[in-house]
């Protein structure tokens, strides 16, 4: 008998709302209950719009942590390890601290650490005593790009380290009220990050100035977590600002990706930094030809025979290669098919998944 079918894998993170690192613990337990016929997932603070993604028969908790040290929601996380015999933590982002809050009540457990720390191109300013002192309770690191594995290598008393690519699962955001994305069909370009500083979307809006003049019926659609603060607002402002309200259009988060997809015709990314994006992965799953900065993992999925990367913050080259691709249906279909054909080959659940329970599997 396969030794991973004495694997149980809870998923814990701290909550449900939109956002990579949440996106990958619904899609680990709903390909974990696919591939082993069991999977859990644990919020530890609050639950949020993807507690819809997950699969049906996924065994699922939601503790209601007030503060790190709420024993109410330790015993609770503990209740459900036992009852369900789970064998190993696999905690995703800043989870991996109560997870290890866990070992004082429950020393068997083992515990994976995922690490999804966007800003890869700033590993130099990141805190590293807390995590250092954490890492003396991790059994393995996952890290989402090389430049994690070797900080965790460098930085981290747990030896264990792998790198492991996100992947793209199947998705089930059927919705009852799907997405419509405005502008005309066919000259839709989609972009699917929060609202965040390191996404860089002023550098959308100036690349979306500039494709409006030569492009006047193109459209751009933000799909993203709104946080509502000032940055959310500078955005805003510059769209008005920009007379860009006919061009570009904020929709907040969204459950229906796959919906949305379907009626883009382009996929772009404007980050300042990045981990291994999911929109990435999307991008090709949906054969949307891509335009996206040259920054964290992304140069290991796109090459330039499938997509354009362009340096960081660079409006003039971002619009460069956004025109080269609208203007060339070619050039469209052959870098959408060989994306594609690359995350079905290197970023699908089933190619990755077997490389993590074979991880797990030859760590017991």
């Amino acid at each position: 008998m396969n030794k991973t079918t004495n694997i149980r894998i809870v998923q814990l993170i701290d909550s449900l709302e939109a956002g990579g690192a949440e996106r990958m613990a619904v899609s680990y337990a709903n390909a974990l209950k696919r591939q082993t016929g069991f999977a859990a997932l644990v919020t530890t603070r609050a639950e949020g719009q993807l507690k819809n993604q997950l699969d049906n028969d996924v065994v699922y908790g939601f503790l209601n942590r007030k503060s790190l040290f709420d024993f109410k929601a330790l015993f609770l996380l503990r209740k459900i390890i036992v009852n369900n015999k789970i064998t190993h933590i696999h905690s995703h982002s800043s989870s991996v601290f109560f997870a290890i809050f866990l070992r004082f009540v429950y020393p068997h457990i083992e515990i994976i650490w995922h690490d999804h720390y966007g800003k890869s191109e700033m590993l130099n300013q990141r805190p590293v005593l807390a995590l250092k002192m954490a890492s003396l309770f991790i059994s393995q690191v996952i890290a989402v790009n090389q430049k994690l594995k070797i900080w965790a290598k460098d930085k981290l008393y747990c030896r264990n380290v792998i790198y492991l690519p996100n992947f793209i699962g199947v998705s089930n955001d059927v919705v009852p009220n799907p997405t419509c994305l405005r502008g005309e069909e066919g000259k839709r370009i989609v972009c699917l990050a929060n609202l965040r500083p390191q996404k860089n979307h002023t550098l959308l809006l100036q690349v979306a100035k500039e494709i409006k003049v030569s492009h006047p019926n193109y459209t751009f659609h933000l799909i993203g977590k709104d946080f509502k603060d000032d940055y959310s607002k500078k955005i805003k402002e510059e769209i008005i600002s920009l007379e860009l309200t006919n061009t570009v259009f904020v929709y907040g988060t969204k459950e229906d990706i796959s919906n949305i997809l379907k009626q883009a015709n382009f996929g772009i990314l404007t980050s300042l930094s990045e981990g291994l994006p999911i929109a990435i992965l999307e991008y090709g799953f949906y054969k949307l030809p891509v335009v996206a900065t040259n920054v964290g993992e992304i140069p290991m999925v796109i090459n330039v025979e499938e997509g354009i990367l362009v340096e960081s913050n660079c409006v003039p080259d971002f619009v460069v290669a956004l025109k080269n691709i609208l203007n060339n249906t070619t050039l469209q279909t052959t870098f959408a098919n060989r994306l594609h054909n690359k995350i079905m080959n290197n970023y699908s659940e089933e190619a990755v998944l077997q490389l993590y329970l074979k991880c797990i599997d030859e760590k017991k």
